[in-house]
């Protein structure tokens, strides 16, 4: 058994995807964008995409790991009822957990701020 996200489940349709990258709501920074869209549920859903441009599989899977398993960790600042997708950029591929780590938190303050204004 591994460790699941409380608060998360997985964004996995297409559709889903389209649906959020529509909305064009975004934050990014040099090693990711980060999309968000309001889903009327009372949990995220949480998307990563990983284009083939940043590495083979094997590149493009460690950096899908390494994004789930940092928004995991800080699941908890993220409001509930939001679709969010996470976009790696190509030079995500050379990146560490902390670089990703500290990416991943300032694109999260944009997400808080975004909620707070919005309502």
């Amino acid at each position: 058994m591994g460790i699941y996200m409380k608060f998360t489940e997985s964004l996995k349709s297409n559709r889903d995807f389209k649906n959020v990258y529509s909305k064009k709501k975004s934050y990014a920074n040099k090693y990711l964008v980060m999309y968000a869209l309001e889903n009327g549920l009372d949990k995220n859903r949480l998307g990563i995409s990983v284009s083939k441009k940043v590495g083979n599989c094997v590149v493009r899977h460690r950096v899908t790991r390494v994004r789930r398993e940092c928004y995991r960790l800080h699941e908890e600042l993220y409001h509930s009822g939001f679709d969010i997708v996470i976009v790696a950029r190509v030079s995500a591929k050379d990146a560490g957990y902390k670089e990703i780590e500290s990416a991943l938190l300032h694109v999260s303050k944009f997400h808080r701020n975004m909620v707070v204004h919005s309502g």
